[in-house]
């Protein structure tokens, strides 16, 4: 009986159960799963350990930001919560899929068949090249709040916004499913595959880790460039011609400050995550990887999950309008009247923030707040 496999295929899912660990004369090809499962007893405990702590942590904190953002009609109007529950959405795949597909694979041993593997492969690309794609939206958002405040809602309106989640999650979906699609080591007498993952060719490795690190340059790119004309802010507006900080001058600084603490932590966060795995990967590119950098890749990439799992604490939880309204549902929740409780938040909450504007502008939580509090703020000074 034909198993109705390609004879690469073939060779690919079974040579683990009857050959050692490369089944060919050439030492540089790997066709056997085997070369991929390199992980000690001790190693296998120590990152299992990890998934299961950071996977579901990481999707029960996500889903709350979905949900938080989803009941709040105030947040669903603005650009910012879209952007943000764009990166939620994607940290949830993320929980889910290289939760799944790593234990599975380096835990467990479960080796697949090429198609099998490569769509598992194609949810853990899709989540992690959507995330860091949102991170990208966000940046540029915050941007665009930063240089052009004044016309920022007209560049950015809702459609817009949507628009640019819908154009970035089409495009990831298809990067993610090319090798499904085709772009794979075709068969076993090629030129090595990548020795980080199964079936999966230089080249496509190649340009998605080199997509990865454009869209990295570009965050920082951006978050440079606001931390800069911050710093010009600061020492523009900080000494009026008496030599002391007006009132004006003071409440921009501590903004400045507050932005500038933000943005190192973030871009700080995202190089020691991603810069390990996407380095190792550009290694693969060039060269064979022995078992020693198999195993550091397999470590570092899990560090790609502590970051989905630390992105709701920097981008969704940091905003005081949403632990507003996560607190509000909480309340509503517990007390069982939930259309009550938020009518008497909001009206509390609307006279409160009439009377704490000039605090509030000190500390911003996103940065279309801080531009809309710092225009409040000149209007009344």
């Amino acid at each position: 009986m034909g198993s109705g496999l390609e004879p690469d295929q073939e060779v690919l899912l079974y040579s683990n159960e009857s050959t050692p660990n490369i089944s060919t004369t050439d030492s540089n090809l790997c066709n056997n799963l085997q070369c991929y499962m390199v992980l000690s007893e001790p190693e296998k405990n120590a990152i299992g350990s990890i998934c299961f702590l950071a996977g579901p942590v990481t999707f029960l904190e996500n889903i709350l930001v979905l949900v938080v953002i989803a009941s709040s009609t105030n947040l669903r109007r603005r650009p910012s919560y879209l952007f943000i529950s764009s990166l939620a959405l994607a940290d949830t795949f993320a929980s889910c899929f290289f939760t799944i597909s790593f234990v599975d694979f380096h835990l467990y041993s479960k080796g697949d068949i090429a198609n099998i593997y490569l769509f598992k492969l194609g949810g853990v690309t899709m989540a992690f090249t959507g995330s860091v794609g949102s991170l990208l939206l966000t940046a540029l958002d915050r941007y665009l709040c930063f240089y052009q405040a004044s016309n920022y809602k007209v560049l950015l309106t809702r459609t817009r916004a949507k628009l640019a989640i819908v154009f970035l999650w089409c495009v990831t979906i298809i990067i993610s499913l090319l090798p499904l699609m085709g772009w794979r080591c075709k068969t076993r007498l090629d030129p090595p595959c990548s020795r980080l993952f199964p079936f999966v060719d230089h080249y496509y490795l190649a340009f998605w880790t080199g997509l990865q690190l454009v869209v990295l340059f570009l965050i920082t790119v951006a978050y440079a460039l606001i931390l800069w004309k911050a710093n010009r802010h600061e020492a523009a507006m900080g000494v009026p011609k008496l030599g002391r900080p007006s009132i004006k001058g003071q409440t921009r600084m501590r903004m400045d400050i507050h932005l500038a603490r933000t943005f190192s932590l973030i871009l700080l966060i995202l190089a020691v995550c991603w810069l390990p795995v996407l380095s190792i990967m550009m290694v693969d590119v060039m060269m064979t990887l022995e078992k020693i950098q198999q195993r550091i890749f397999a470590f570092c990439s899990t560090l790609c999950l502590v970051n989905s799992c630390v992105n709701p604490l920097l981008y969704a939880l940091r905003c005081r309008e949403l632990r507003g309204e996560l607190l509000a549902l909480f309340r509503c929740c517990r007390e069982h009247t939930l259309g009550k409780t938020y009518c008497q938040r909001n009206d509390n909450n609307s006279g409160k923030k009439k009377k704490d504007q000039t605090v509030s502008d000190s500390n911003p939580d996103t940065i279309s707040e801080s531009v809309d509090n710092q225009q409040n703020s000149i209007q009344m000074l």
